[in-house]
Order: structure tokens, then sequence, then C-alpha cells
């Protein structure tokens, strides 16, 4: 990992009136790092992702993300032309429900491709060429490639939504509940992949999840979320296997006795 971190979040805040979605949250991410962000439904970890993302203004506090030419920027002081140029190359985004993430109506291989075009691709048979690699990397069949994702099933739909994110090569990929919905046999499998594909690929990502399995088997790092607020951080395995926040102790002890 770099010795200079990708993001650094200061006092970042959401209210919404009274309700406090997430409070005071600070943070850096390295490149290369992925980040759990844990907490039961409610807890403002999904809040806390939007804002990260630039897809909700924060009441308070910023985010700052190193370019490429290693310079920090604000993502709140860019203008909206700036912030949609880093979603579509620098970022991804992967939803719970690949269909947020898809177009449903055109074909697997222009899902693909529609990333590619966005920085500047413009050769057919290249584009066409690259989504084929990319289908037989996140283990869909590459015949596949001119059906519509309403043909697929819901593990092929989100391995072809992390196809769509990851072909352009981004240093940070954000993703919000991956293998939620998905059968637990489709969870482990799309699991396994997401992992390979993060680590060869050497992305930094931040995860949102209420599941502690997937955290412990994605994430270098841990946030456990309460209320609006971050009551416990650390390595994965150490907050996993040693919590010490009460609120921490009770997410896992729950987990244990299911």
């Amino acid at each position: 990992m770099s010795d200079i971190p990708l993001l650094k979040v200061k006092a970042l805040s959401k209210f919404y009136g009274s309700r406090i979605g997430c409070q005071n949250v600070a943070f850096e991410l390295w490149p290369g790092e992925v980040l759990a962000v844990v907490g039961e439904s409610g807890s403002g970890k999904t809040t806390l992702l939007d804002c990260l993302a630039t897809r909700l203004a924060p009441s308070t506090g910023s985010v700052e993300y190193r370019m490429r030419d290693g310079q920090f920027r604000d993502l709140y002081r860019m203008s909206e032309a700036e912030r949609r140029f880093l979603m579509r190359t620098d970022w991804g985004f992967v939803h719970q429900n690949p269909a947020d993430g898809l177009r449903m109506t055109v074909s697997a291989g222009a899902n693909v491709g529609e990333r590619l075009m966005a920085v500047g691709d413009r050769h057919y048979g290249k584009i066409r060429a690259t989504a084929t690699d990319w289908l037989g990397r996140v283990e869909i069949a590459t015949d596949r490639i001119d059906d519509q994702p309403r043909a697929f099933s819901g593990g092929m739909r989100q391995r072809l939504q992390i196809a769509r994110n990851l072909v352009t090569n981004p240093r940070l990929v954000f993703m919000d509940e991956p293998t939620g919905g998905l059968d637990v046999s489709v969870q482990a499998r799309l699991l396994d992949l997401l992992r390979g594909l993060v680590s060869d690929l050497g992305l930094a990502a931040i995860v949102v999840t209420h599941d502690l399995a997937v955290a412990r088997l994605l994430s270098h790092r841990m946030m456990v979320m309460k209320d609006g607020h971050i009551v416990e951080t650390g390595l994965t395995d150490r907050v996993l296997d040693d919590p010490q926040a009460p609120y921490t102790q009770l997410l896992v002890s729950s987990i244990l006795q299911v």
C-alpha cells in the first residue's frame, strides 16, 4: 500500500432535520485497502456511503480525494461535471440491487462497453473484445454477451454490474450490500469472485454490509456504526475476535448464537 491515503474524511455529518444520519465521522482510506462499514439497519452506514460517493451532500465536514496527479481535492468543492467524471473513471459503485447499476434493456456487452466509451474508447472491435474478456472474468458465459440483463439470474446480474464497474480500472469502489438478497450459495461464489478481483486489481473499496461474514472475508479494516456514530474501528479480525465496544460485542455475539 502507498504511504499516502487515497481518501481523507474529516468531521463528516449528515442531518435530516433533527435526525442524525451520520455525525462527526473521520477516517483515512489507503490505496488497496478494503474498509467495511457495518451495523444494523438504520445505523447510518448507507447515509455515510452516499455522502462519501457524492450521491448525498453532507451537512458539515469534508471528503478529500487524491487525484491521479497526486493533489487532494475536496469532493464537495468540485463541479458536478468533475464529480461525474470521477464516477465514470476513477470510481465504481456496486448497488445492492443490480438493476440500479445496469441498463436492463441493452445487452450485457453494451453495459460493459458504455463505461469504456465514457473514458474515450471508440473502436468497436476493441470494446467488444474487452467486454467479452470481462464477462469471462466474472464467470458469465461469453456467448451471453448479446443477451439483456433482464434475462439473467440475480447472481449473474450482480456479476455483470461488477464487470461494468471494474472495466475502467477504477482506484476506488463503493459497495452497498453487494451480496444482499442473494441465495447463500450464490453469495459465497460472488464473495470469492469479489475478493479475487479486489486483490488482483489492487482496488481500494468501501463496503457497507450488515453481514459480519462478508466483512471478515472482504475487508482489511472495519468501522462499526450505531445511531449515526462510529462506535469502534480497527483491523477486521481484531474487531470481530476481540470487540471492545458493548454494541460491537452484542453484534458479534448475536451472530455466534445463530
